[in-house]
């Protein structure tokens, strides 16, 4: 096997607002997996600032675990505990690898282009003119489910946005959900939460942020709108993931395989949060369309009825050209398109991606 990486800086078409700041670009890095003339390719993608991998040694963790693999050492022998994006990097490699490079990881009638996956539409923060354009363009789109970006702005301001969604749509026709990536502070939440209530949302994400369990415990118990963990789950080991579910007792969580470790860590956290009688979804984060297919063929097998979060492909003005497309709210892979690869590959390779 021929293992190599290559770095990629993906450009978002617009400043794309969260709590934790404003983003601009966001780095990738591409493993790639030449064995028999086939190549596979697997997305490593991370959130600086969130991901918990280190990123000073990032790009050396990269390059040992090339090293290793050209050696003959097998995947399962890498330790890469520390680095949950690569880990899903490299599985998903080893799935296109095995599918001879064309990228159908989980063959299905989604991958088929007979059925297309619901999806919820994005309003990414920003002035009150910005977010209120980006949601007219959502319903324009005939999205049903909105998720919204709260917790950096003014909260009279993005109370207002809200209240002016429900004046014209109500909860049958548009569910809303929020997503404060951590923006409260643990002693305001619960009011912020009652005053939201009124409008009727269907969920928020990680009020406060992750590692105060009491305090999100308590909220979980007291809150008027269910709440949804997400930055929770990053870096919590086996061993913890049940104790956390238990303790907190979320109505929901949702699995971002690329920050938690791929796709047997998700399905790990699945199977807790069933026995505990929680509910999931799945959110892409902010992966390539390399990244995206993998998570979207791999929900589709899952049989979930949410919305997912999965409409990440339309941010990037230089994303990979893909066979995944938007139609009516659901993500849809068109055989019909191509997979345009050539400008995250390394120019020597010699085997064949289809």
């Amino acid at each position: 096997m021929n293992a190599q990486h290559f770095q990629y800086i993906l450009q978002f078409r617009f400043p794309a607002g969260t709590s934790r700041g404003v983003l601009h670009t966001k780095p990738s890095s591409f493993i790639f997996l030449e064995e028999n003339g086939f190549v596979g390719i697997g997305e490593c993608s991370i959130i600086p600032g969130l991901s918990i991998d280190p990123e000073d040694s990032y790009t050396a963790k990269l390059d040992e675990v090339c090293r290793l693999l050209n050696e003959g050492i097998l995947p399962k022998g890498i330790d890469l505990q520390q680095y949950p994006s690569i880990a899903f990097g490299l599985e998903t490699a080893i799935l296109d690898l095995e599918a001879k490079g064309s990228k159908l990881l989980f063959p299905s009638e989604f991958t088929n282009g007979k059925i297309g996956i619901p999806i919820n539409g994005l309003v990414w923060m920003g002035d009150k003119a910005f977010m209120q354009k980006q949601f007219r363009e959502k319903i324009a789109a005939g999205y049903h489910c909105i998720k919204l970006k709260v917790g950096a702005l003014d909260f009279e301001t993005e109370l207002e946005i809200i209240r002016n969604i429900r004046r014209e749509f109500s909860a049958t026709e548009i569910e809303i959900r929020l997503d404060a990536n951590g923006g409260f502070l643990p002693k305001e939440a619960l009011q912020k939460l009652e005053r939201l209530a009124e409008f009727q949302i269907h969920s928020i994400e990680q009020p406060i942020r992750q590692g105060q369990w009491e305090a999100m415990a308590q909220l979980c118990r007291q809150s008027p709108i269910p709440i949804v963990l997400d930055e929770e789950l990053i870096g919590v080991q086996s061993v913890d993931k049940e104790q956390l579910i238990h303790h907190i007792k979320p109505a929901y969580i949702i699995l971002k395989p690329s920050l938690i470790g791929g796709f047997g860590q998700s399905e790990e956290w699945i199977q807790l949060a069933e026995k505990h009688g929680v509910k999931w979804w799945v959110t892409s984060a902010l992966e390539s369309n390399i990244g995206l297919n993998a998570i979207a063929q791999w929900t589709y097998t899952l049989n979930s009825a949410l919305p997912q979060g999965l409409g990440t492909g339309q941010l990037y003005q230089n994303n990979v050209p893909s066979p995944l497309e938007i139609r009516e709210a659901k993500l849809f892979y068109n055989m019909d398109k191509m997979w345009e690869l050539e400008k995250i590959s390394p120019q020597h390779l010699k085997g064949s991606y289809r």
